[in-house]
């Protein structure tokens, strides 16, 4: 078996146009679309339209096709998908987020086919959030044999561990099975084989083999060690197959007494939910971007991911594995009702059980993944029919994976609402759809109610009603998910001992009283926060506006982002992140934030989602005024100096929420917070204010490995020290030769009108984010910059292209 990108070479065009642009996969097709303020989308997926598109590509088809089976394998294909070979319909996929092969029958040798790919995301809105359309992740060919090891043919599952551990590998074979086959299979840890057993094939194509490992290496967060497992197919003692996957040895368990145990070790989890886009790529999905992701929130002291609301890409999830984060493993946000007008509820019952497979199989042998979420805020599972799906999905995949818990991330108001009748997404509040009204609410008051909103939800949460709305889907699940419900932890945990809790989503702002019950509370295990990675659409639901500007949780155009990550779409840390190290006492040093001083004289239309608008910066050339600062330490106290001059030392820790909040006039300089613990200096840390700017340029890495790499190329207003004025703002124009293309152009500005696909683009809060991406070249990429106010800058990068073709 071989496995070779199939990425490059694609002709793309929307149906209604007759020309054609090459591009190489994987590729949005949405975020190249005009926004406008009435774009199909709305508010859920940024003001995008959706459309019809066309991926064409001409292939030579192997000498050798008479004897092997060829293969397109699609990680994922965001619109219904129809792929023609020559013509004729091969394969079709109506599921954005499943990965599906297509067989490429009646091939002749020599011949040169011709393979389209149709995408049918025209009818929109059909999610909550931006996803993009098109082939927006890896495309693969598959060449086999007629007897082969299939593609997610083999299941490594950790049955024992201690002094040895006992792994059984089960392994399915496809093709008539001669007499003298057999099955070769091994672990090695890096080249050394640790473990290895060959037997007889059985006629049936089904093998397991227990094998067994000394001393065994064990997977975790804590120590993320992989292992790589080959099965060699022989017959008559000639290979004719081989698969190689990268695994790892770990058990889960999960129990009221003693929560969630890896290896036998109690485990909290410290988690942030994410999206499936890239930011300013869209949803185009590069093994670099989702790394880049993963490992800026490992070290940012997460050490678990939910996938909300879908299942992650291979890519994300290697990168879960080789890092060590845990993955809540999500599979939907929609059952049978709809959330927005196109969505999947009608086709759930046809397609749920096709989904579930494809997540299974492709993900199984993942140990990141440690638990399968059944679907997200299904508010119908207040109801006996949806009731009865959540035991359907759960048993369906317990039989096919017993290894992991089930949980359900339930919304308790949007269930108790759903038991009588009513949704929250036919609302005004949620479609952003302005329906006439005898007595309309001031903004002033709808704002008011948007800033309460998540303490509405925990209230209601606690309601016997809302009790009774959600406890038989709890009582189908494993793991009780509970959704911005955290005041019912203690009440639950009595009520209903035997039942497991995890915060598969909360205010991020709501952490110090969350994780003060996840700590204390036997059963509860671990927070999911809202979100750990910024995304595109649901737009403004974690933005604060200012004065007269609208307070809704529905932002109206030109807003973009959603607003509420710890981290923004350009991968920059904020006050959310400073808050959970604090919480969980992750960080080495204090961490200071400080509210814009450009708005602090304006009222500020607050959202649940956010806590606070503060930015680590103290950098506001030309502005002046009351300057308000955060503070956040796990330590007893701080200590805010600035200028050589102390501003007082105030409590932190848990006793204040971990924020010491101080207030100033601002003045240019050097602003330090010193923690102490007992007295005694913990740590400090600092800001500092830019002395002259320039346009300075800072790349994440300066290499590329090929055509599917990426690297992130700031674009900072910053001094010599690469301190950036966040006040500072320019236009910037970008022009890249050489072995690379701009892939992305952007900021984290949640309202703008601009093009990620530009090559000119304004700063927000004295930046900007070049993404720059390798080529089939060999050689330098040069990148010059030059923006309005403050000069130019160039940068030079290297691409060495890899070897694309994989055995696996």
């Amino acid at each position: 078996m071989t496995t070779t990108s199939f990425n490059d070479g694609w002709a793309f065009r929307r149906a209604d146009e007759t020309v054609a642009v090459y591009v190489r996969l994987p590729h949005d097709a949405m975020i190249r679309e005009t926004r406008s303020s009435d774009a199909e989308t709305g508010n859920h997926g940024g003001y995008f339209p959706g459309g019809v598109y066309i991926y064409t590509k001409r292939w030579i088809v192997p000498a050798d096709a008479d004897d092997r089976d060829y293969s397109l394998v699609f990680e994922g294909v965001y619109g219904d998908a129809r792929v023609l070979l020559d013509g004729r319909e091969v394969g079709r996929c109506d599921s954005g987020y499943r990965e599906f092969a297509v067989a490429l029958e009646g091939l002749r040798p020599g011949a040169t086919a011709t393979i389209d790919v149709h995408v049918d995301n025209s009818r929109v809105p059909n999610s909550r959030w931006y996803t993009g359309s098109g082939i927006y992740r890896p495309v693969w060919l598959e060449s086999s044999g007629r007897l082969q090891i299939p593609r997610d043919g083999i299941m490594a599952t950790t049955r024992k561990i201690g002094v040895e551990a006992v792994v059984d590998v089960a392994v399915r074979v496809e093709g008539d099975v001669p007499l003298g086959a057999t099955m070769i299979v091994e672990f090695l840890d890096g080249e050394r084989v640790i473990a290895r057993r060959t037997t007889s094939m059985r006629v049936d194509g089904m093998i397991i083999l227990p094998l067994t490992i000394a001393n065994p290496r064990l997977w975790s967060a804590e120590s993320p060690h992989l292992y790589d497992l080959r099965v060699e197919l022989a017959v008559d003692g000639e290979a004719v197959d081989e698969r190689r996957i990268r695994t790892g040895v770990r058990t889960v368990k999960v129990d009221s007494r003693h929560g969630l145990r890896i290896n036998g070790t109690s485990v909290l989890l410290r988690g942030a939910c994410v999206h499936h886009d890239s930011g300013i790529l869209g949803a185009a999905t590069f093994a670099a971007s989702e790394r880049r992701r993963a490992r800026l929130l490992k070290d940012a002291g997460f050490n678990a991911i939910r996938s909300a609301h879908n299942p992650l890409s291979r890519a994300f999830l290697d990168a879960c594995d080789e890092l060590g984060l845990y993955v809540m493993d999500e599979l939907t946000d929609v059952w049978m009702k709809h959330k927005t007008p196109n969505d999947g509820a009608d086709r759930f019952e046809e397609m749920w059980e096709a989904d579930a497979a494809a997540m299974i199989a492709t993900h199984r042998n993942h140990p990141s993944v440690i638990m399968y979420s059944i679907g997200n805020e299904i508010a119908e599972t207040a109801t006996v029919d949806g009731v009865d799906a959540a035991h359907r999905l759960h048993d369906y995949f317990t039989a096919n994976d017993p290894t992991r818990p089930t949980t359900l991330a339930v919304n308790l108001l949007l269930n108790l609402m759903a038991s009588r009748g009513s949704s929250a997404f036919e609302r005004e509040e949620y479609t952003g759809e302005k329906k006439p009204s005898k007595k309309e609410a001031t903004s002033t008051v709808a704002n008011m109610v948007t800033a309460r909103l998540g303490r509405i939800m925990n209230l209601v949460s606690r309601l016997p009603a809302a009790d009774k709305a959600s406890r038989d889907a709890f009582a189908a699940v494993d793991v009780a998910g509970y959704n911005y419900a955290y005041g019912r932890y203690r009440a639950d945990r009595k009520k209903y001992p035997d039942r497991v809790i995890v915060g598969s989503e909360s205010m991020p702002g709501d952490l110090p009283a969350i994780w003060k019950r996840v700590t204390r509370i036997p059963g509860v295990i671990g927070d999911f926060m809202w979100t750990g990675w910024d995304y595109l659409g649901e737009a403004g639901i974690g933005i604060w506006s200012y004065g007269t500007q609208s307070g809704s949780i529905n932002k109206p155009y030109p807003a973009l982002v959603a607003g509420p990550g710890a981290f923004d779409i350009t991968g920059l840390p904020g006050a959310p992140a400073l808050l959970a190290a604090a919480v969980w006492n992750t960080a080495d040093a204090p961490g200071i934030s400080v509210r814009p001083l450009d708005v602090t004289d304006e009222r500020a239309n607050k959202s649940p989602w956010r806590s606070t608008d503060a930015i680590c910066s103290w950098s506001w050339r030309g502005l002046s005024g009351k300057a308000e600062v955060q503070v956040y330490s796990a330590d007893e106290e701080v200590e805010l100096w600035l200028n050589g001059r102390c501003l007082g030392r105030k409590r932190a820790g848990a006793r204040v929420n971990f924020v010491a909040r101080f207030t100033t006039q601002y003045e240019p300089g050097e602003l330090v917070a010193i923690a102490y613990q007992n007295g005694v200096e913990t740590g400090r840390g600092t800001l500092r204010s830019a002395g002259p700017l320039s346009l300075r340029l800072r790349a994440e890495s300066t290499e590329l490995d090929g055509p599917d790499d990426l690297t992130y190329v700031w674009a900072e207003l910053a001094d010599e020290f690469g301190t950036v004025d966040s006040y500072a703002a320019d236009v910037i124009a970008v022009a890249v030769s050489g072995a690379g293309s701009l892939a992305g152009l952007g900021s984290a500005a949640p309202m703008t009108e601009e093009s990620f696909i530009d090559h000119e683009h304004s700063t927000y809060r004295g930046r900007a984010l070049a993404i720059i991406r390798g080529s089939e070249r060999n050689g330098d990429v040069s990148m010059n910059v030059t923006s309005r106010r403050h000069g130019s800058a160039e940068i030079v990068l290297h691409n060495q292209t890899a070897n694309r073709i994989v055995h696996a």
